[in-house]
């Protein structure tokens, strides 16, 4: 059932302020991999070493390993400098490598104090419509799950 009276970035925004925080970080995570995915080939570079410069070094780390399990770079450094060395090497797995950084970097902002709402604002209006559509179809799915629970 489309929502025909509200622009599906709005809905996105109206549906997680109905969520939990568990479905909420979920949906935030949905936004930024939609994001991503949005992004032209030439800027991914760009955003790479913006989401790696706010790693910590435990992040650095998870990346790294992240990286390994690729087994195409051969045994990768946590270490900023390193990881954006690498990063045009790893061919179709730079979107994917994007996601990974920009997760680790939202959970940290989340330990933060940075909130949902704040992450879907940041992001949101850099999706297009018909990504945003898609995504608020998502949302009703998660908004039903997070309500009305999962089997145990």
């Amino acid at each position: 059932m489309p929502l025909c009276f509200i622009e599906p970035h709005d809905a996105i925004r109206v549906i997680a302020e109905s969520m939990g925080r568990e479905a909420r970080r979920q949906l935030v995570g949905e936004v930024m991999h939609a994001w991503v995915d949005e992004i032209p080939e030439p800027e991914l570079a760009i955003h790479y070493e913006r989401a790696v410069a706010d790693l910590d070094a435990e992040d650095l780390s998870m990346l790294a390993a992240w990286h390994a399990s690729l087994e195409t770079v051969g045994q990768p450094i946590a270490n900023t400098d390193f990881l954006l060395s690498i990063y045009p090497s790893l061919g179709e797995y730079r979107r994917e490598a994007l996601k990974v950084a920009a997760g680790l970097g939202g959970e940290d902002a989340f330990d933060a104090g940075v909130t949902e709402e704040q992450a879907l604002a940041k992001v949101l209006p850099h999706l297009s419509r018909e990504r945003a559509t898609e995504l608020a179809n998502e949302c009703i799915e998660l908004y039903l799950w997070d309500r009305l629970g999962t089997p145990n």
